[in-house]
């Protein structure tokens, strides 16, 4: 499945889900796709930025507990 942005040529920007990149195509073609605000079949794909997945950070380790002075026995002293 792939979702474009699409927008009427009244600027109404509208998402669709297609099952590829031909099936827009083919939609298009056949003037199926139109504007759920306002009917217009005057439709094309509106600029989009990639979705891309970004991975999160590792969390820093847990304090040793009863160090002396606490924090202090780690690489990461006084970043937690």
């Amino acid at each position: 499945m792939i979702r474009y942005t699409l927008r009427c040529s009244h600027d109404h920007h509208f998402e669709e889900w297609f099952s590829n990149s031909g099936e827009y195509d083919t939609k298009k073609e056949a003037g199926e796709l139109k504007c759920p605000e306002c009917g217009d079949t005057s439709v094309t794909k509106a600029i989009m930025a990639p979705n891309v997945a970004k991975q999160a950070a590792a969390p820093a380790p847990s304090c040793v507990t009863g160090a002396p002075g606490g924090c202090g026995g780690c690489a990461f002293a006084g970043q937690h």
